[in-house]
């Protein structure tokens, strides 16, 4: 049984036995995230969320990926336009805190690239069930902005510092280093996820039906990378980071050297306030980090290098973005303080 909760072609809601299915149907656009899709999404699981015949949620999303995130050209329109969208923002961190308080089981299947607004519709559920095609990235720092949709409450989370360095570099993971750092609770074949749906749908016993077919994966960083990894990305500044790192470069460290050319690549100035939002992250609630991201965005929406970054990645797909900023120890912490100052009336209501 179909439902429209208004995200017209670009959703499918389906009851099916004991449970309520969300299903991205903007394969093309990779299941890139709107606002009408943010609203619907919000109603599906309000209404489910007290219907006693729906035992659990099941999203994923039609073609080669999950989400690969939220729809950058329409945000970059509007703020070119003088109109940023900020109701947008709202209304998706405001689901993402509800995801991550939801009373019945949520389980996400990641089954491809998941990013940005994609990971803020998965990563907060309670099952986060990742497949041999799954490709993980919070890239944002690479366009001007930094890791929202709770990206501050996941990351800050994660083992041996692995969030701070994901976050700080944009880098790309798949399953086995997903599962290892608390990213996906299980891992299952991509060819047993029909019948996973099924299960689910008709016993509606969450954990029996993933230990059937969850399965041990290998992670691809080996003990010596995380170790190294975890020595530099849980130093308490980012220059201090940046320092160790550029240190071991000098002495011939491949990893160091890698990472280090990584970052410099990156907006300096969504560099440090990423830092400084995953660091405090790891002491904020999902309402106190959602609230956090907020007051960043807010700003974001008003910066050169979001727009810029954008532009270069995206829009003229030139890659070849000028940051001002252009380097990181022009950035001073007045800057970044802004970032995080109070919007007044403005604050996110949750």
């Amino acid at each position: 049984m179909e439902r429209d909760f208004g995200a017209g072609d670009d959703i499918r809601f389906t009851r099916m036995g004991k449970a309520g299915i969300i299903t991205l149907t903007r394969a093309q656009a990779l299941n890139a995230v709107n606002h009408r899709m943010i609203r619907a999404i919000a109603k599906a699981l309000e209404e489910w969320r007290d219907d006693d015949a729906v035992e659990l949620v099941i999203i994923k999303g039609e073609g080669r990926a999950f989400s690969a995130g939220g729809d950058l050209q329409e945000i970059y329109h509007s703020g070119r336009a003088g109109k940023p969208d900020t109701g947008f923002f709202a209304d998706e961190y405001r689901l993402n805190a509800a995801i991550a308080n939801y009373p019945k089981p949520y389980v996400a299947l990641i089954d491809g690239i998941v990013m940005g607004g994609g990971v803020g519709l998965s990563c907060h559920g309670s099952h986060r069930v990742m497949t041999e095609k799954t490709v993980f990235a919070m890239p944002e720092v690479g366009i001007g902005f930094f890791p929202d949709v709770g990206g501050s409450h996941i990351l800050s989370r994660l083992v041996d510092s692995y969030g701070q360095y994901l976050a700080l570099t944009g880098n790309r993971i798949g399953q086995g280093d997903a599962i290892w750092c608390g990213l996906g609770t299980h891992a299952v074949a991509s060819q047993d996820l029909e019948a996973l749906t099924d299960e689910l749908s008709e016993t509606g016993k969450v954990e029996a039906a993933l230990s059937r077919r969850c399965r041990k994966v290998p992670r691809d960083i080996d003990d010596a990378t995380i170790h190294v990894l975890s020595e530099h990305f849980s130093l308490g500044t980012l220059k201090d980071v940046v320092a160790s790192l550029k240190e071991a470069a000098d002495k011939g460290d491949e990893f160091a050297g890698t990472t280090l050319a990584t970052m410099e690549t990156r907006s300096p100035t969504s560099l440090h306030v990423t830092f400084r939002e995953i660091d405090l992250g790891a002491m904020l609630s999902i309402e106190e980090s959602m609230r956090m991201e907020f007051r960043i965005l807010n700003r974001m929406l008003e910066s050169h290098d979001f727009y810029e970054g954008i532009r270069a990645a995206i829009i003229e797909k030139t890659k070849d973005p000028k940051w001002q900023p252009a380097r990181l120890e022009d950035v001073t912490k007045e800057m970044v303080d802004a970032y995080f100052d109070p919007l007044g009336e403005g604050e996110l209501e949750l």
